[in-house]
């Protein structure tokens, strides 16, 4: 099914057919249901409306909401800012995948207070969210999809699974292991061999998500001008090709793969390394791979 943008698969296993269908319906309902709050591509959800009450007023919001805001917060001030919600304006001004136009250092400049965090209030007591300037705004797409593959795996062990995977196109979340006792294989995208898997992993348990530059990218005189920025500059972020996080939490997986990408192979390891459980394989830009010690003795080459 595409959801919140993106192709979602659910694997359910159960002790019988018709509850593995209930519990994958049941994970699907509840993707449709967050995106309906969260995604800013449908103008009423609430993010939506916090986005059009930007320097005007809070507006009053789900605890879903405030949670992943919340998230993205905190992953912004573990990866130094490199993780950024509010920075969508300058994605704007890229545009990457349509025009392929470079935005002057002037036009960016001008962007520069709109994608400031500490702009963004969050109450928890009122559950408001309040932008405090005209023309900013938020999106989640970077840890969205984590959270959301959390919440269906909920949902489809509520609904009776023993296990199964929810995946978000590139963001996945296991629980539980396979008929046989088997643990849930993923590959890791090669980023720069379109289909070839770089590693293996088994995971159980656990949520993986990558961050690269393969994904959405335009070059123009040799230079790759790809999605993820650098809140610093404004322009793509140059240290990594891909960085995929392996966490308990989907949320966690998905919000440090793109702050580690922005802060580049060697203070993204140190950082992983300093965060218990939480493993990391970072490809730089030169294309060296870098392995957490957790992850060390779990990959397989292909």
């Amino acid at each position: 099914q595409m959801q919140m943008g993106t192709l979602v698969k659910i694997t359910a296993v159960a002790r019988s057919e018709s509850i593995a269908q209930a519990a994958a319906t049941a994970g699907f309902a509840e993707i449709r249901r967050l995106e309906e709050i969260l995604s800013t591509w449908i103008p009423t959800s609430e993010l939506s409306r916090v986005n059009t009450s930007a320097g005007v007023m809070p507006v009053h919001v789900s605890p879903e909401t405030l949670m992943v805001v919340q998230r993205a917060i905190q992953v912004a001030e573990m990866t130094d800012g490199g993780f950024n919600i509010a920075i969508g304006p300058a994605v704007d001004a890229w545009s990457v995948t349509d025009s392929r136009r470079i935005p002057t250092d002037s036009e960016l400049e001008a962007l520069r207070p709109l994608v400031d965090l500490m702009s963004v209030h969050v109450d928890l007591e009122k559950q408001t969210i309040y932008l405090g300037k005209a023309g900013m705004r938020i999106d989640v797409g970077g840890i969205g999809k984590g959270y959301a593959a959390d919440q269906a795996v909920d949902a489809l062990r509520r609904a009776g699974a023993i296990a199964g995977v929810v995946a978000l196109s590139g963001d996945i979340k296991t629980f539980g292991r396979l008929p046989g006792g088997k643990k849930f294989p993923v590959g890791i995208q090669h980023p720069r061999k379109d289909g070839s898997v770089l590693a293996w992993i088994d995971l159980q348990d656990e949520a993986i998500s990558t961050a690269g530059d393969y994904e959405r990218f335009f070059e123009r005189e040799g230079v790759r001008y790809h999605h993820i920025l650098d809140p610093r500059t404004l322009q793509p972020a140059r240290s990594c090709q891909s960085v995929t996080v392996i966490a308990r939490e989907g949320i966690w997986a998905d919000g440090l793969d793109t702050g580690i990408f922005v802060m580049g192979a060697e203070l993204g390891m140190q950082l992983v390394e300093a965060l218990p459980d939480v493993e990391a394989l970072i490809v730089d830009h030169e294309g060296h791979v870098y392995v957490s010690s957790g992850l060390r003795d779990r990959i397989r080459k292909p």
